[in-house]
């Protein structure tokens, strides 16, 4: 165990887990152990607990592979820590996927327990947060959902039939091309399992521009028609934040008249529907002034010192937290 800080009184503790990962807390003026544990998927940040069970090469092996490894490693810091009561979830890219297998895995419904809870657990602690920074919901198979790809259907095509060959197996999730035992796609089974209704919030920013490798309708979970006109953001706090909204959850037969003016993929459409059954907070975000906004897809979650412009994504997440 370790302070962050160089005075005595460090307002910071960090421990690292046996199981991997990263373990932080505040302990100057507390007068009881902390109760809520925030699961981040962030390499190199420190935040309650920092999973490190899925970065580098590690994040290939597939969705559902790293999605196990922080289930497990979820467990592990709840077995350790049995003061905590509540749980909330941020997760970047890919690791939003991760994030929401492993909810499902560790979802417990009331009869499952042998307390007295009224509503369902995550792993017997109450939901909170559940938020995404850039995480490709619906894949990265449409149209534009790689903006790297240029809108090139040919260009989207070819991707489709090797992106197996570099990224693996997560490639073919994401490119919603894996076929299990004759099963559907990994990504349009998750959406349709529920384990995230039970959150009080559900989370989602998107670059809505410059973003070359997640585009904007995968991370909002929104149809190509449901995107927003947005302006230049006036707000000095979060230059940055330049539309938001909160979308109501919505019955199968609204999901469904809503396909019906639309022109989209079948595997998305599935998937927006699956997901929207829920309610989300979508918060639109754009560095297409910057002058690193080739990299908005790091930019958005501050992963480099020298890239930190986008602290005030950071600073509005912190803001709306809720605890």
């Amino acid at each position: 165990m370790g302070s962050i800080g160089g005075d005595e009184a460090a307002v910071l503790r960090a421990e690292e887990s046996a199981s991997g990962g990263v373990d932080v807390w505040s302990d100057a003026v507390s007068s009881h152990d902390p109760d809520h544990l925030l699961v981040m998927q962030l390499p190199d940040d420190v935040i309650v607990h920092c999973s490190e069970k899925n970065i580098n090469t590690l994040t290939l092996e597939g969705v559902d592979v790293m999605g196990e490894r922080l289930t497990d490693e979820v467990i592990d810091v709840i077995s350790r820590k049995p003061e905590l009561t509540k749980i909330s979830f941020l997760a970047h890219s890919v690791g939003g996927l991760a994030a929401r297998y492993a909810i499902a895995k560790l979802y417990r419904h009331p009869s499952d327990t042998s307390k007295s809870e009224t509503k369902g657990t995550i792993c017997g602690l109450e939901a909170m947060n559940f938020i995404t920074v850039a995480t490709p919901h619906l894949g990265s198979r449409g149209n534009n959902q790689v903006p790297l790809l240029f809108g090139s259907i040919a260009m989207e095509n070819f991707a489709s039939r090797v992106v197996h060959w570099i990224f693996r197996r997560t490639g073919k999730h994401l490119f919603l091309t894996d076929d299990d035992e004759g099963k559907p796609p990994l990504l349009q089974r998750m959406a349709e399992d529920y384990g995230d209704l039970y959150f009080i919030r559900r989370v989602a920013y998107a670059n809505a521009d410059c973003d070359h490798i997640v585009g904007w309708r995968t991370s909002s979970i929104r149809r190509k028609t449901e995107l927003p006109k947005w302006e230049e953001s006036i707000s000095e706090k979060y230059p940055h934040i330049v539309h938001e909204e909160y979308s109501e959850e919505l019955g199968d037969e609204t999901c469904q008249n809503s396909a019906t003016v639309c022109d989209s993929d079948i595997l998305e459409e599935k998937m927006v529907t699956g997901l929207r059954r829920v309610s989300w907070e979508k918060v639109d975000v754009s560095f297409h002034t910057s002058m690193q906004r080739f990299a908005a897809h790091s930019i958005i979650q501050v992963k480099y010192q020298f890239m930190n412009e986008g602290a005030d994504v950071i600073q509005h997440i912190i803001d709306h937290f809720q605890v």
